[in-house]
């Protein structure tokens, strides 16, 4: 009796031990899970620090080579750049001067011309020149018999500048580029004001975003044109009015020579006759001689280019009027300025060599001479001085 009340009594604890070992039991198996997974996490993430540190290596040795490739190019890029211009102007000159292409017949590239391809060449080249008169509007019937008087309205400035009117607007403005190269326009209200001894302090500046180079820039029709500095044959079309950038364009061939070898500063020069813009060089494939592009003002696209006899050695500016080349000679050491090349664009009877028209009254040299066809004067920058000359004209026969 009292033994089955003592297993009564020990029942209860038996279990009780039970129990607390089989809880112990799961605890270590929760325990071993837990651990397992954090070994498991930790090789993981050793892993994902062994690749984080590959690829910080891999991209460091990626951006040294990169590095060092722009670097490579970054002084090269202006050879490059002036190669690849200079191609795509040789290319283009090429296609401007080749009039047609024959048929290849046989195995050999041979070109056999046939009649009728003279006579469709001849039509060509008589509709080019119909296209072309009418584009330029063939209204031109006077030709530069002399220059007959001039006058030095100012003398301001350096050796190199340009100064100017708009002749495609009505308002009086002049307009002064002081140096071969700078960013900045000074605006007169008219001649008077400009001829003032403190000119400058009534000037209305106007600053480019981009500067000129050379002094053979244009104003018309509210833009001012230029060959901007640094760029092999890049020409700016400028609004005066809003200060901003209109639109530019690469002129085929230029850049690579001065247009006179009197002037070096100047690459290209721009000039504005009676048909509007047109842009003057030399290139080294004509021997030296001057080329004239006709462009379109205001798609700054070119329009037709003409090859002239005329020399740029010994040249020391040039100038457009009624369709023709005007180019202006002189000695290495300043004499008196003449022009003996003319060669008109649309009639080769009026193209000739040494015509012997002098600039009067004075010794020296001519950094620029343009045009007005508004008012038929030429605007030039001789030694510092502006200069105003007024032209003598005669019937065209």
């Amino acid at each position: 009796m009292v033994v089955s009340q003592v297993l009564f009594l020990l029942i209860p604890f038996f279990m009780s031990i039970m129990g607390a070992a089989q809880y112990l039991m799961q605890d270590a198996a929760l325990l071993s899970y837990i651990d397992q997974r954090f070994l498991s996490l930790e090789k993981r993430l050793e892993k994902c620090n062994q690749d984080v540190v590959e690829y910080v290596d891999e991209f460091r040795d990626f951006s040294k080579m990169v590095l060092s490739r722009l670097a490579g190019l970054n002084t090269d890029k202006a050879e490059v750049k002036s190669e690849v211009e200079n191609l795509l102007s040789r290319i283009e000159h090429a296609q401007r001067d080749i009039d047609y292409f024959g048929s290849v017949t046989d195995s050999n590239a041979c070109v056999e011309v046939h009649e009728d391809l003279v006579k469709q060449q001849l039509l060509e080249e008589e509709e080019e020149k119909k296209r072309l008169k009418v584009m330029l509007n063939a209204s031109c019937d006077h030709v530069l018999a002399g220059i007959r008087s001039l006058k030095i309205v100012k003398k301001t400035g350096g050796k190199h500048g340009s100064w100017m009117k708009d002749p495609g607007k009505k308002h009086t403005k002049i307009y002064l580029l002081s140096g071969s190269v700078n960013n900045v326009i000074l605006e007169f209200a008219n001649i008077m004001s400009f001829m003032e001894s403190n000119q400058t302090l009534k000037a209305r500046r106007v600053p480019l975003p981009l500067p000129w180079e050379g002094t053979g820039h244009v104003i018309y029709q509210g833009f001012l044109f230029y060959h901007r500095h640094g760029s092999l044959n890049e020409i700016i079309k400028f609004n005066i009015q809003r200060r901003s950038v209109a639109d530019q364009m690469l002129l085929p061939g230029a850049g690579r020579i001065p247009a006179y070898q009197l002037s070096p500063q100047t690459k290209i020069d721009l000039a504005v006759d009676e048909h509007g813009l047109w842009a003057l060089h030399a290139e080294p494939e004509t021997g030296g001689n001057i080329v004239i592009t006709k462009i379109n003002h205001v798609t700054m696209a070119v329009q037709h280019s003409w090859d002239t006899p005329c020399s740029s050695k010994d040249a020391e500016a040039a100038f457009m009027a009624c369709n023709t080349l005007h180019v202006v000679y002189n000695s290495p050491s300043g004499g008196t300025s003449r022009i003996q090349c003319v060669y008109d664009v649309l009639d080769a009877l009026y193209t000739y060599i040494n015509p012997g028209v002098h600039f009067p009254k004075r010794r020296g040299s001519h950094c620029t001479v343009h045009y007005n066809p508004k008012e038929k004067q030429l605007f030039a920058w001789g030694d510092g001085s502006q200069i105003i000359y007024k032209l003598l004209t005669e019937q065209k026969v």
